[in-house]
């Protein structure tokens, strides 16, 4: 049950907030991906677009100035040095000097992303945060220690929520919807950017009473998928429990920035996301999945993928040489899988790619833990897994997405995928609107 020290949401709620802003003259130049989307390489890139970019704040490194990836906290939650001091006096410095302000009037915002084969509008705001055995914000993913104490040391140095997190409902084309659509077709844009990929970001502020009235009294019966942001929601949550904890009162931490956008009016698009092994040669990860699995040998790469794509689940291609040799795995021993599956989820579940991946491949095939020590991650990009296993002498293993409907269903029976299962798209970019706890 809820904590019945902490609020109780009715309903998914969706508040207004003062959104803090960029003044910069190119919006585009000052954003970012989604944090966890960063490489290292990408860093610098971000940097020379912008000395005031937003991943100065979201991946700050101690000392110079420059963010970096953070390394992995340990299982006891704790960060080691986390340089967010830092993050917290950038922020300051750019609120005082002028480089970010703070919107007058709190608001909802309707953001827009359009490109080749892009199309999302949603809206922006502080959403309600609801326990999962509510039912009202539905996680599908598990999450992992390290990262939530890594997001929890953030929020909670800089007191900001600093990129949202986004949601997934089915609005039915309801009066919120049609608002929105509304407010993009009529209305000038707060703020409007191109960035790099080509998708051009829209924002717009929703300040009328009534009109927020209207949206919220069109959601409040309604669900919400966590697309992405497990982490961050699940940070969201600890911070609150925190907060209470030190404060014995509510705050804006009953709340979290969040991207909303109607399923329905704008199906999502989802990715894959890849393993890399690095602790196990893909000539011996071959080898031993032949005691379980049809394993057929292709000459390229390139043959490896076109089979994956035409090939019954569940089935997963190796390989660790860009352009070399690959791997496919397919037909499963029954008896084996079903030896190695829990009784005590569903068949949906079972028959899951990644399912079978974290319960069957990794422990029982290869002896391993499917854990941030072993299995490294690898978004959307099959060739970039490959790079990052022939770079390390280890094994990607490459998966086709989830169906959207799989993972909906899933989430409807309260239970979950295994971690870094889905890749919803597109992303909200960070740094179009931020928000403060003060």
């Amino acid at each position: 049950m809820a904590s019945p020290e902490l609020p109780v949401p009715d309903g998914l709620v969706l508040r207004p907030f003062r959104g803090v802003r960029f003044t910069v003259d190119d919006p585009a130049e000052v954003t970012s991906p989604p944090y966890d989307l960063i490489s290292e390489s990408d860093v610098q890139d971000l940097l020379d677009a912008h000395p005031n970019n937003v991943v100065r704040l979201i991946l700050p490194r101690p000392g110079t100035g420059i963010p970096s990836v953070p390394e992995v906290a340990p299982a006891s939650g704790v960060t080691p040095a986390a340089p967010y001091g830092q993050a917290r006096d950038t922020l300051r410095a750019w609120l005082e000097s002028g480089v970010l302000i703070r919107d007058a009037e709190p608001a909802l915002y309707v953001y827009e992303q359009t490109g080749p084969g892009v199309l999302q509008r949603g809206l922006i705001g502080d959403v309600g945060l609801a326990a999962p055995e509510q039912r009202v914000i539905l996680p599908h993913e598990n999450v992992m220690p390290g990262p939530v104490a890594d997001r929890l040391s953030l929020m909670s140095t800089t007191q900001a929520n600093l990129e949202p997190i986004f949601l997934l409902y089915d609005g039915g084309d309801g009066p919120a919807t049609r608002l929105v659509g509304t407010v993009a077709a009529a209305r000038p844009p707060l703020v409007e950017a191109v960035t790099g990929d080509g998708v051009r970001h829209r924002l717009w502020a929703v300040t009328d009473p009534d009109e927020i009235e209207l949206i919220n009294a069109d959601l409040r019966h309604r669900q919400a998928l966590i697309a992405d942001g497990h982490h961050r929601y699940a940070t969201y949550r600890m911070l609150q429990r925190k907060e209470h904890a030190a404060r014995g009162s509510g705050g804006p931490w009953d709340f979290g920035l969040s991207l909303l956008v109607d399923s329905t009016a704008y199906p999502p698009d989802l990715k894959a996301i890849h393993r890399v092994l690095p602790s196990l040669p893909l000539s011996e990860a071959a080898t031993r999945a032949k005691g379980s699995w049809q394993v057929r040998d292709f000459d390229s790469l390139e043959a490896g993928l076109e089979a994956l794509e035409t090939t019954a689940e569940p089935a997963f291609l190796l390989a660790g040489e860009d352009g070399g040799t690959s791997h496919l795995l397919t037909d499963p021993d029954p008896l084996q899988l079903a030896h190695a599956m829990p009784t005590d989820r569903s068949a949906r579940w079972n028959a899951l790619n990644t399912s079978v991946l974290a319960e069957f491949v990794l422990p029982r095939v290869w002896g391993m833990q499917d854990d941030e020590q072993n299995v490294r991650i690898v978004h959307h990009d099959p060739r970039a897994a490959v790079r990052l296993a022939a770079r390390t002498g280890g094994t990607a293993v490459i998966l086709r997405p989830l169906a959207v409907e799989d993972v909906l269903a899933v989430a409807a029976e309260g239970e979950r995928v295994p971690r870094k299962s889905t890749s919803f798209g597109p992303k909200p970019r960070t740094g179009l609107v931020l928000r403060t706890f003060v």
